[in-house]
């Protein structure tokens, strides 16, 4: 199950232990009694055990659930009276999520994809290899039988928190599907296999490798944190490589334990796998994103001595000793570490998550900066950086279709140098590129300082077409791919026939708002779409003019 990125929770699944058995893991854990516990362990699939419990008494849970919902209730009212200003201000938001296609209920799977091979099954669904039938690309799908979902809703908000997501080194869902019978969620396919199986095959392998991975993991969840988002379930089997290539980018895939803290209250829900999960998730009323910490101390202390820093006879015996926090500190591939590394693991994996170092400190530590190449720490292409000067997206429509013809439909090897070239510019690790990080970058490429504060002003009032005050990764990428020529005119095409929902030959404003998640589209924006390549005047465009409209991408 390599590339299933989603994990769902069915609790009539669930394996509920006796009350009988109750005190003694409470006694095994915490070294104190407590009459109020109640845990369920959840096995999911072979490789995956996730564990869900509370350490308060049922009227406690209850209500902290309720103000829990409270919470998300009114956040997401704020969110939506937002979005109402917005449309009504005529103002037009470009976000991820509008570059995730959702498919009609009437639009079959099957007619846009062939199915190539079976990659996994789980309790929940299945993932399949397909292919994409306009672009040939490969993708995974994981199909998800509807009558097998406790909660529909859940399986929504897991698919929602994926789509706002925008980072080189995370998955990127691309499709939802959904009939009377499935759901079909479609994303990137990560084929290069996970990490621990990609180490396994190497002769070569040794720190600056080791640094270099984890140098992605922890840009990926400095993002998600960023967003208040904590992943839940961090481990080698949800980092897969995206490809077979020995230089293969990381993506940290399955989101279905994430949840998103909102208005910075503590999480309360128990669920992890036992290598990997931090005590506080068991022990603790309450915890944050420092959850996500300990479990990427622990993958460290994999990839440098291959075996988890604890290892019970079973799941409650484990947790016995990671709630002691004491690991093996003399095992000979420990002594044959680094001070360094060393000095990195022991800062992650600390029980009091208080004094746990956070995501950002753990990036910038300097075992973490320091062991890669110096090559890998300078920009990739410096040309990529001084011809995005020339990029100007317009039309904020015509840059939301040019975005969603970069993540949709141009082949996955053309963007990896560009990448590559993110990823060096991107100095903190955030997944977003600073008007002081791309400063940087300019000034790398022998350009003087004058002409560089030029240059940066003009990127960040082109790139930034979210107006974020950051450029984000797919602004970079769409923007790079447009300079260098390298969205063809079969993209811009099949792009048509994707926008075209049906079928009749034109594009129309409620097709395109279709497609980019139901946000209404600014009506000055369609309306100087129409001014300059509606040649015909009949209020919709059709394929010529769509060819017109982004030929060569000229912008």
């Amino acid at each position: 199950m390599g590339c299933c990125t989603f994990k769902l929770y069915k609790e009539e699944a669930v394996l509920t232990i006796e009350d009988r058995q109750l005190d003694q893991i409470d006694i095994e854990i915490n070294n104190n009694n407590a009459q109020n516990v109640t845990t369920k362990i959840l096995f999911q699939d072979k490789q995956t055990t996730g564990i869900k419990s509370s350490s308060l008494s049922k009227e406690q849970i209850y209500q902290k659930d309720q103000e829990q919902d409270q919470e998300q209730t009114k956040n997401k009212q704020e969110n939506n009276s937002d979005m109402a200003r917005k449309t009504i201000s005529g103002k037009m938001k470009l976000t991820p999520e509008m570059l995730v296609r959702k498919q009609c209920i009437t639009e079959k799977f099957l007619s846009h994809y062939e199915i190539v091979k079976k990659l996994g099954q789980g309790g929940f669904g299945e993932v399949y290899l397909v292919k994409h039938l306009s672009t040939e690309n490969l993708r995974a799908v994981k199909v998800i039988l509807r009558k097998t979902i406790n909660c529909e809703e859940k399986l929504l908000e897991e698919t929602e928190i994926l789509k706002t997501l925008d980072h080189p080194n995370i998955v990127k869902v691309l499709e939802i599907f959904a009939d009377f019978k499935y759901y079909y969620i479609v994303t990137e396919y990560c084929q290069g296999g996970e990490l621990l199986d990609r180490i396994k095959t190497m002769t070569n392998y040794n720190e600056r490798l080791a640094a270099k991975y984890m140098k992605q993991v922890f840009s990926a969840i400095i993002y998600c944190h960023h967003k208040n988002i904590v992943h839940r379930d961090l481990k080698p089997e949800n980092i897969l490589f995206d490809s077979k290539d020995p230089d293969a980018n990381l993506k940290v895939i399955d989101f279905g334990a994430s949840e998103k803290m909102v208005n910075e209250s503590y999480l309360t829900k128990k669920v992890g796998t036992p290598y990997y999960v931090a005590p506080e998730v068991i022990s603790e009323p309450g915890y944050d994103q420092k959850v996500d910490v300990w479990s990427c101390g622990v993958i460290l202390y994999i990839l440098m001595i291959g075996r988890p820093p604890f290892k019970g006879q079973n799941d409650i015996e484990t947790l016995k000793l990671a709630k002691q926090g004491k690991f093996n500190t003399s095992h000979e591939r420990w002594n044959r570490s680094s001070d360094q590394v060393k000095d990195l693991i022991t800062k992650m994996i600390v029980v009091d998550p208080k004094l746990r170092i956070n995501m950002e400190e753990a990036f910038n530590h300097i075992w973490i900066q320091n062991t890669e190449n110096n090559e890998n720490n300078e920009v990739q292409d410096y040309n990529i950086i001084k011809t995005l000067s020339q990029f100007s997206a317009q039309n904020k429509l015509r840059a939301a279709i040019i975005q969603f013809i970069s993540v949709q439909l141009v082949n996955k090897e053309e963007s990896i140098k560009l990448s590559q070239t993110f990823k060096s510019l991107d100095i903190n690790g955030d997944g977003t590129l600073s008007r002081e990080e791309l400063l940087k970058g300019i000034l790398t490429a022998d350009i003087d300082h004058f002409q560089a504060e030029t240059m940066v002003n003009d990127l960040m009032q082109e790139l930034d077409v979210n107006e974020s005050g950051k450029v984000d990764f797919t602004e970079f990428l769409s923007a790079a791919l447009v300079l260098q020529q390298k969205i063809t005119l079969n993209n811009i095409k099949n792009a048509f026939k994707m926008f075209d929902i049906d079928g009749n030959g034109v594009i129309s404003k409620n097709e395109l708002e279709s497609i980019f998640g139901g946000i209404e589209i600014d009506s000055q924006a369609w309306e100087d779409i129409l001014d300059k390549f509606d040649f015909n005047k009949d209020g919709v465009i059709e394929e010529e003019e769509f060819i017109k409209l982004l030929e060569n991408i000229q912008l």
